[in-house]
C-alpha cells in the first residue's frame, strides 16, 4: 500500500471517531481475545459498516495493531528531557499502574496470537515495533551525542528487548503486574548500568 492511499483512506474518519473505534477494538480484545475478535463485532460495537472498516484499515490485523499503537501509553515519540535516565523514566510515567496492568494482560494475549497469525505479526512490526525502535534509536543517539553513552556500547541494541522483557517477565516471574515503581527500579538497576550510565 502506498503512503498516498493510506492518507486518503485515513482522512475519511475524524480523529475523534478513530479514537472511539480504537477504544472499542481494545475493549473487544480484552473481552474475547484476538482470535475471537471479528470485524462484524467491531462494526456492531462501533455502529459502523464492515465496508468502512475494511476500506480504512484493510483487515483485522492492521486495525488491531493501530488500535494498540493508539492506546499505548509510554510512547517514545516526543520524549526529550535532556538525559537518558529522564527520558526512560518519562516513558514509564506516561501510564499509571492500572493502565499498565490492563496493557500487560492485553499484550500477553496478543503475544500468543502473533505466533499463529503472520498478518498480525507483520502489522505489529510495521505499526508498533519499527516505529518504537526508530524513536528509541533517536533517544539513544541523543544520549551518545551528549556523552552519556559510548557509541560502541553493545547494550544499545538491546534496550527495547530489556524494556519489553521487564514488562512481560514481571507477571511471569513475580505473579504481579508491572508497576511504575518496578519499571523505574528496573531501569535504574539494569538498563542504565548496561548502558554505562
Amino acid at each position: 500500500m502506498t503512503e498516498g492511499v493510506a492518507t486518503t483512506r485515513r482522512s475519511r474518519i475524524t480523529p475523534e471517531r478513530e479514537a472511539e473505534l480504537y477504544g472499542a477494538v481494545l475493549d473487544l480484545l480484552r473481552e474475547v481475545g484476538y482470535d475471537a475478535l471479528t470485524m462484524d463485532a467491531v462494526a456492531a460495537r462501533t455502529r459502523s459498516s464492515k465496508a468502512t472498516l475494511y476500506r480504512q484499515w484493510g483487515g483485522k490485523a492492521e486495525l488491531v495493531a493501530k488500535a494498540v499503537r493508539h492506546g499505548k501509553p509510554g510512547r517514545v515519540t516526543g520524549v526529550d528531557t535532556g538525559s537518558l535516565k529522564g527520558d526512560l523514566h518519562a516513558l514509564v510515567l506516561h501510564a499509571d499502574d492500572c493502565e499498565m496492568e490492563q496493557n500487560s494482560a492485553l499484550m500477553r494475549g496478543l503475544a500468543m496470537a502473533v505466533h499463529g497469525n503472520p498478518d498480525l505479526l507483520q502489522a505489529f512490526r510495521e505499526h508498533l515495533i519499527e516505529p518504537e525502535l526508530a524513536e528509541l534509536r533517536r533517544m539513544l543517539q541523543r544520549a551518545v551525542e551528549r556523552g552519556e553513552v559510548r557509541a560502541d556500547n553493545p547494550a544499545i541494541g538491546f534496550v527495547l528487548h530489556m524494556m519489553i522483557g521487564a514488562f512481560a517477565a514481571r507477571t511471569l516471574i513475580d505473579e504481579q503486574p508491572p508497576t511504575q515503581d518496578f519499571l523505574l527500579s528496573y531501569i535504574d538497576a539494569v538498563v542504565l548500568p548496561a548502558l554505562g550510565v
